[in-house]
């Protein structure tokens, strides 16, 4: 199934998504990669729906990228009393550990200590998704004394975010680590790794995962941002997570740091999801906001990898309308004339190295010559990603022998993952390059594809062959 466009299109399923009618009308309606969120829903509805997802891809034929998002470290204060309270501006609250004793107006348990070895007087703690905000007077090792500066109502297991402070807690918990052992044995392509905060935080995944599927760094804290460049590198690639971000920055920041972010992955060459009510109006209604369709067009205007649909495709009222909505708004993106100059126009400077090189020449030919398909012939999908990260303006045929790394190249702008055969010679892999172009409606006899490929054949990460070749 041939795409009319290059960012990916990934749909979360839920409650309003687990058929196999509704994932196959959503795959056909334009989704490449599937989210299962681990936020929600039990192991065997993430079960039913990989398998549905699986039985899907081998009748078409295509591969099919899953993604598996794992919850982390959610913080929250425990319960009251009798009910929610009103915080009012100006008075005293506190946040202890004990967490036997119900909250009132006064107080309430926060059984995190490890928020109150990170709290310094100044301190500011946002409740229940930034609605309120308290400032840290006075603090101790299981105890914060606040002044209420923004109020409101307050009730029972609301979250709690902290902002500007990096808290010394794994983004992993034990939920965690249970679902990404559960996520593995199913065989997903990406996990994704919630609130990250350092680098640290990826290879400590990373050192659990050993290459079973890529890891998704998903930005939301500030620290994460203080530590982008590193992070990135660690990462196999990015989501910008605007939903906890605009929670701990103010909201006017938030637009310079998604190009921020979506900046750094272009010149690193790592996919980059842009993610978090796109399209929210769409969860109660068939159409979007106009701000919202601008909203996924200055995305993809960017050069994101891809845009993510959440509640809108999981739980909303019309998840395939959302679907076809944003698969629309990516085409007609594209199709502007300035979407290619702002494409270039943001590029950056390959890094010296051989990879990149070939993937600058790739791009640079595919601008001259009138090319049908530039193709990566890859075993790892490095030689995919670094053609992707050139943004050439002739689509990218990613051949493989792997399975796992046609689903993962499913995320990765302009990329059309093909199944194929080991290839044991330059000629053999000329004529599997030429024929796949002409086979998959890619190219025509008579026409040009440019080919980069690694030397020798079944080694990763080693592109070092470039190759200007017509279809017969």
């Amino acid at each position: 199934m041939k795409r009319l466009r290059n960012a990916k299109l990934v749909a979360t399923l839920g409650p309003a998504s687990s058929d196999r009618d509704t994932i196959r009308a959503l795959f056909e309606a334009g989704a490449d990669v599937f989210r299962l969120n681990f936020s929600h829903g039990s192991h065997t509805d993430h079960k039913a729906r990989l398998e549905l997802i699986r039985a899907m891809e081998r009748e078409l034929g295509r591969p099919i990228g899953v993604l598996a998002d794992l919850q982390g470290p959610k913080l929250r204060v425990g319960r009251f009393a009798d009910g929610p309270v009103k915080l009012v501006e100006g008075a005293a609250f506190r946040l202890d550990l004990d967490i036997e004793r119900p909250g009132d107006i006064t107080r309430i348990a926060m059984p995190h200590p490890e928020i109150f070895r990170a709290l310094v007087a100044h301190t500011d703690l946002l409740l229940d998704d930034g609605r309120i905000r308290l400032r840290v007077e006075r603090c101790g090792a299981d105890f914060a004394e606040t002044q209420v500066v923004a109020g409101g109502h307050l009730s029972d297991r609301k979250g709690v975010n902290v902002p500007g402070v990096v808290v010394p807690l794994s983004a992993l918990t034990e939920k965690d680590r249970a679902d990404l052992d559960y996520a593995l044995g199913l065989g997903v392509d990406w996990v994704a790794l919630s609130f990250v905060q350092r680098p640290e935080d990826i290879v400590e995944i990373k050192d659990i995962v050993k290459g079973r599927a890529g890891i998704v760094a998903k930005l939301e804290k500030p620290a994460a941002i203080s530590s982008l460049d590193a992070i990135v590198a660690e990462a196999d690639a990015i989501m910008v997570a605007r939903g906890d971000l605009g929670v701990e920055m103010p909201p006017e920041k938030v637009p310079a740091i998604q190009k921020r972010i979506v900046r750094a992955c272009r010149k690193a060459g790592k996919p980059v999801i842009v993610a978090t009510q796109m399209l929210e109006s769409m969860v109660n209604a068939p159409v979007p906001t106009r701000a919202e369709a601008s909203d996924v067009a200055t995305a993809i205007y960017d050069g994101a990898d891809a845009v993510m649909l959440s509640a809108e495709s999981a739980s909303g009222k019309y998840p395939l309308e959302a679907v076809r909505m944003m698969d629309r708004i990516i085409a007609r993106t594209e199709s502007d004339p300035y979407y290619r100059d702002a494409i270039d126009a943001s590029r950056t400077p390959p890094q010296q190295d051989r990879a990149d090189a070939i993937g600058a020449a790739v791009g640079f030919v595919s601008g001259i010559l009138y090319v049908a398909a530039t193709v990566a012939y890859t075993n790892s999908g490095y030689s995919a990603l670094r053609l992707a990260r050139e943004r050439p303006q002739a689509p990218i045929l990613g051949m493989t022998p792997r399975r796992a790394t046609a689903r993962r190249l499913a995320l990765a702008w302009g990329v059309h993952a093909v199944l194929c055969h080991d290839v044991t010679s330059v000629s053999e892999m000329t004529e599997l390059a030429c024929d796949t172009a002409r086979k998959e409606g890619y190219g025509q006899p008579g026409e040009t594809v440019v080919i980069a490929a690694g030397m020798p054949f079944g080694a990763s990460g080693n592109t070092n062959l470039f190759r200007i070749a017509q279809i017969e």
